[in-house]
């Protein structure tokens, strides 16, 4: 299968710049919805003329509706934002909320959709849950390595487009809430406020690990892979993607012609492949963050992949102006942008005096024929054939130009001019008409799942609301211990960094034991993320374990379909990191057989009441994770001892964040510099329908633990205030997340 080479457009401009510079798709975003909220997206008209021609060119077109969706916005918007798109004929819709996924298949059900990045596909068994939901294509994190993508393409035989060039983000795509609760401005809403891009200073317990001059710990330099095409498509890579829907339309087209060549060359002779300096410098002059990487292909993380230093920004601040290529921008802009496409045609004229002006067109596998005005007999000069064909050859600002007319006369008639201008009009009209209706799908008005009926079959379908329950996420053994003391508590999850894999089943086992002697149930707490196969050969475990414990925690896709493999699926409750923003989400998930579901962690008091949030679970105290990445500070750092530790991050404004280094499965996660506790929000809370809540704990000591879950109890009513035990007027430092502003 030839492969496709997928561009950025950041307007419809841009598109037209990336269609002319070889770009076999496109993918852009509409008014709403996009995970670049910012960028020059087309409106409703331009974008129907966007989609329109890119068809008439040959290339094919994705939406991005890559963002995660509240409840009035997918039962309200959704379905007449997309409806009109979808009859214009769009090639597919890329998405990262289940919801979404959900409606989009009922409601939309010739429309292919492609699973984003922002879903932080892992590996195959998550890639398999997606398949049997009906998406067609994934978009797999970005920071899985070659033989990752070759097992999913194999495992699944699923489509796979992968980034190739461009930006990449710090944090595994949709794991990130570190703009969100810094400012509000969420990337899983498409308003990223790079975070990452800031100066920081790391240090441990002891001392500094870097200097002034190397700050910048989080910013990734861009991804440049023109050196291993050839690589990425042996592993089963379709569609190749570049990043830049921000960047200038120049930068989108000059990126995407030097992929054009070396994709062409490749394919035609993939032995001799190799890339000109000249071909490499053109890359570096368009955009770079002090110099390239290669992904991660080859490499799961490291120094070299990152800035550190931003020269860039430095000199900024000493104000040494940019030396940008400003001839390479300005061909770039004459070639792709100050310019038309047009498709060749074939054209058959026949103007006989006496007889109607008849014009046929070819355009590919169409042909229409359309008549004009009669042509009369010349009283004096006679049309001649080179005077029609100038005229008829003006084809204008249409998408087609002659390559071939042939023009049939007696060279004895007279046509008016403006009378073979309407015949030509007429006719490319009717032929781009044609040509278009192949694309065209059609769709009742209404969507079959009104908001209204929607809301009816989430009333009380269910028993009424009885006891609620408490449960507690630990990482620790001095956390383990307070909440084996608290009679609050109902159940722990314990964090499998906490258990260990050396001793998995025996350690769970005697873990289970003790809290089913303190009248616990006992969850085992998977890890943040799943990737290389790192459980394949625990499965049998796994199996074992799961008939005998309460359950999982499971935190994203792989998890999820690992375990639901195993047929443990109704063991399992989701994290807020599978998110469900919306009910259809929750359904989605429902469907799946878990157990439950946990409220994502950006949604505001307003926006949970309204939700369907039975059997859901509500995390009310914690330090949230901001970033799950797949870089390691300690090693960015150059002090990597490959053992599990802790660093803290500290920004411009002297916040510090703690980190924590995962070497079992090899990630760090970042947290928030102060947790977020809903004690003064109880009774707001307590009248919403949710049974189930949880306190996370990270770095909380034993004492620390005790007092936090003895305070929410009192608070949440799961131990009896009296004079001894009551809620102290002054409380620890909270924030409240995000329960008062949400996100846009």
């Amino acid at each position: 299968m030839k492969s496709e080479l997928l561009a950025p457009a950041g307007s419809y401009q841009g598109l037209q710049a990336v269609i002319r510079a070889g770009a076999d798709a496109v993918y852009i975003g509409g008014s709403l919805f996009g995970a670049r909220a910012y960028a020059d997206n087309p409106d409703k008209e331009e974008m129907k003329e966007a989609i329109d021609f890119t068809h008439i060119h040959g290339k094919k077109i994705y939406l991005t509706v890559n963002t995660l969706l509240k409840n009035q916005e997918l039962y309200g918007q959704l379905y007449d934002f997309l409806a009109p798109y979808y009859e214009q004929g769009a090639d597919g819709v890329i998405v990262q909320d289940f919801g979404v996924l959900d409606f989009l298949k009922k409601e939309f059900p010739e429309l292919p959709v492609h699973a984003s990045t922002q879903m932080t596909v892992t590996g195959p068994k998550g890639a398999a849950l997606l398949r049997k939901a009906g998406v067609s294509r994934i978009v797999p994190a970005r920071e899985l390595s070659l033989e990752e993508i070759r097992r999913i393409h194999k495992e699944t035989g699923m489509e796979i487009e992968c980034f190739v060039h461009g930006a990449l983000c710090y944090c595994y795509s949709g794991m990130c809430l570190f703009s969100s609760m810094l400012g509000g401005r969420s990337g899983n809403r498409g308003r990223c406020a790079q975070p990452c891009r800031l100066p920081y200073q790391v240090f441990d317990e002891r001392k500094t690990l870097n200097d002034h001059n190397s700050r910048y710990l989080l910013s990734p330099k861009d991804m440049c892979t023109i050196e291993i095409l050839p690589e990425i498509l042996q592993a089963g890579v379709y569609s190749l993607k570049i990043e830049g829907r921000m960047k200038r339309p120049e930068y989108a087209a000059g990126v995407t012609s030097v992929y054009r060549k070396y994709l062409d060359l490749y394919e035609k002779d993939p032995d001799h492949y190799q890339v000109s300096e000249e071909d490499r410098q053109i890359l570096l002059d368009l955009y770079q963050r002090d110099g390239f990487n290669q992904g991660y292909y080859h490499s799961h993380n490291g120094r070299s992949m990152m800035a550190v230093v931003n020269y860039k920004e430095q000199d900024r601040k000493k104000k040494i102006s940019e030396n940008r290529n400003e001839k390479l921008f300005a061909e770039l802009k004459k070639k792709y942008l100050d310019t038309k496409t047009q498709e060749k045609i074939y054209g058959n004229l026949i103007l006989y005096a006496g007889s109607p002006a008849i014009l046929d067109l070819d355009f590919q596998d169409v042909h229409v024929q359309v008549q004009g005005s009669l042509v009369e007999e010349a009283l004096k000069q006679p049309l001649s054939i080179d005077r029609v064909r100038r005229q008829m050859e003006k084809t204008g600002e249409t998408p087609f130009a002659f390559e071939n007319l042939e023009i049939l006369t007696d060279e004895k008639g007279f046509l008016p001019m403006q009378s073979l201008n309407a015949l030509r009009r007429e006719g490319l009209e009717e032929l781009e008409k044609a040509y278009l209706k192949k694309f065209r799908r059609k769709l009742s008005t209404e969507p079959e799942t009104k908001p209204e009926e929607e809301k009816k079959s989430k009333e009380r379908t269910e028993e009424p609301l009885y006891g609620r329950k408490l449960y507690a996420f630990v990482e620790t053994k001095e956390q383990w211990r307070a909440v084996m003391e608290s009679r609050a508590v109902t159940g722990v999850y314990v964090s499998l960094s906490m258990i260990g894999l050396k001793n998995l089943e025996a350690d769970v086992r005697k873990a289970s034991k003790e809290a089913a002697l303190a009248g616990k149930e006992f969850y085992l707490a998977m890890p943040y993320m799943l990737r290389e196969s790192r459980l394949e050969e625990y499965e049998d475990i796994f199996r074992e374990l799961g008939e005998d414990i309460d359950g999982f925690l499971v935190r994203n896709l792989e998890e999820l379909g690992y375990l639901k493999a195993l047929g443990l699926e109704e063991k399992l409750v989701c994290d807020y990191s599978l998110y469900n923003f919306n009910d259809r989400a929750k359904g989605f998930l429902e469907a799946l057989g878990v157990k439950r579901t946990t409220l994502p962690l950006e949604l505001n008091g307003r926006e949970i009441r309204e939700k369907d949030c039975r059997n859901s679970e509500m995390i009310l105290y914690g330090y949230y994770p901001m970033m799950v990445s797949a870089q390691c500070l300690k090693k960015t750092c150059g002090s990597c001892d490959h053992r599990s530790a802790k660093v803290w991050l500290k920004d411009r404004y002297g916040q510090q964040f703690l980190t924590k280094c995962s070497c079992d499965f090899c990630y760090n996660v970042i947290y928030n510099s102060i947790p977020t506790g809903l004690i003064r929000e109880a009774r707001e809370i307590l009248d919403m329908e949710i049974p189930f809540f949880r306190l996370n704990f990270t770095e909380e000591g034993y004492e620390e633990t005790g007092e936090l879950l003895e305070l929410f109890a009192l608070a949440y009513g799961f131990i009896e205030q009296t004079e001894k035990k009551k809620i102290p007027e002054k409380l620890p430092a909270f924030t409240k997340g995000h329960f008062r502003r949400g996100v846009e």
